[in-house]
């Protein structure tokens, strides 16, 4: 959403952006939804399920599905959480094809030592779980954006334990419940880092879930970067259910990195096309970009 008008020119804003207003705002709403509208162009068809982060209230998701190519066909599940920049995930599907069961979020507070003047506990992201049917196939959805690798990585406490917290959970849901299981967003973790490397397995050493961004990575394709790093922080994680099933069989693993949406500067040439570069505004639409999977439907 826009800023309002601060009262002082060094006053703080609200999207923690500078000079973040209505104009910039309805920019990045078009971006957005174009970014769907290529990949509509490109093949075919919508997806039927989209993971979002970075999202600053409900009302922006509300703003969007009502653009092309959206027209209103999505729905929405979003919750506020507790982080501490005001920032969520959030999941759309398409209302004819996917009949939400179930949604809740999974909180996580940690407990903050040697720290003055403040609660005794921090938060971050929560992560989104989502019980869906489509085409009469269950399918459980998490999606994360895990604390940032930042000041020599004090966050990788944290994203271990979110991370070992969902993967107990998926554990019960493919052993117990029998269940399909999607576990997407941005980790910020390659796919060869040891938690991501882990999760795959269940306590006996047998392989529970396939990341098929494990081999993008080793071809050094990527959706972010630092630096002159490339890095595929954006993952979509299945249970091995989803590679052989009579429905819903996963086909390919893509990183959408249309030159349209790709950097104009030739320094920058095959990296995102970022809105801010710091505090200067470009007017562009990520610094990551979209990943997506394809599956192959049953014929009925």
């Amino acid at each position: 959403m826009p800023d309002p008008e601060p009262v002082h020119r060094l006053d703080p804003t609200k999207s923690g952006l500078k000079n973040w207003d209505e104009k910039r705002y309805r920019n990045k709403l078009f971006k957005i939804s174009h970014v769907f509208q290529l990949m509509k162009e490109e093949n075919g068809t919508l997806p039927f399920l989209i993971g979002l982060s970075e999202v600053s209230g409900r009302k922006v998701l509300e703003d969007l599905v009502e653009m092309e190519p959206f027209n209103s066909e999505y729905g929405i599940v979003h919750y506020n959480s507790m982080d501490e920049r005001k920032v969520d995930v959030a999941m759309l599907y398409h209302k004819d094809k996917v009949e939400i069961i179930d949604s809740e979020t999974i909180t996580f507070f940690f407990e903050i030592i040697n720290r003055k003047n403040t609660e005794n506990y921090d938060t971050t992201r929560d992560v989104l779980f989502s019980k869906i049917k489509y085409k009469g196939t269950v399918i459980n959805i998490f999606i994360a954006h895990l604390p940032s690798k930042r000041e020599k990585d004090v966050n990788k406490p944290k994203r271990d334990f979110i991370l070992n917290e969902i993967h107990g959970r998926i554990l019960k849901i493919v052993n117990n419940e029998k269940e399909h299981v999607i576990l997407c967003g941005d980790f910020n973790e390659n796919p060869d880092d040891e938690n991501l490397v882990k999760i795959l397995y269940d306590n006996n050493h047998e392989k529970v879930l396939i990341n098929p961004f494990q081999e993008l990575f080793q071809t050094r394709n990527y959706s972010t970067f630092h630096y002159k790093s490339g890095l595929l922080y954006d993952q979509i994680i299945m249970s091995k259910s989803l590679f052989a099933h009579d429905v819903l069989n996963f086909q390919s693993a893509h990183i959408f990195n249309s030159e349209n949406i790709s950097s104009r500067t030739r320094n920058f040439k095959g990296r995102p096309f970022r809105t801010y570069a710091g505090t200067r505004y470009l007017g562009g639409y990520s610094d990551h970009f979209p990943v997506f999977v394809k599956f192959e439907l049953a014929k009925t």
